[in-house]
């Protein structure tokens, strides 16, 4: 795609039964803080999402252009997407889905 808006798309699961009591909103904190202390918000979007019907493997996060996804993500695990990831194109493996409910 020609000039995209933003280079990274990232969606998190922030409905549904499940990833909200899991912590899905601190996740999307976490990732819009780094993304706006590293001044990446005009390159970088993090969004609230609806459910992705993947229940029990949240929290959920998606990033596209990529289509990757990650389950059970933590705030800790924040950082490290972005940094590893968001910046540096390598996906956090330990964090991948397979969308089979399992971790790659």
């Amino acid at each position: 795609m020609a000039n995209p808006v933003f280079k990274k798309h990232v969606f998190v699961c922030t409905s549904g039964k499940v990833c909200p009591q899991q912590g899905s909103e601190e996740v999307l904190k976490a990732l819009r803080q780094e993304i706006a202390e590293l001044g990446l918000k005009k390159q970088i979007r993090v969004n609230k999402a609806g459910c992705f019907d993947q229940c029990g493997n949240g929290p959920m996060v998606v990033v596209y252009p990529d289509a990757v996804w990650y389950a059970h993500v933590r705030t800790s695990d924040c950082k490290e997407i972005v940094r590893s990831h968001l910046l540096g194109d390598k996906p956090v493996e330990r964090l991948l889905y397979d969308g089979r409910g399992k971790i790659v």
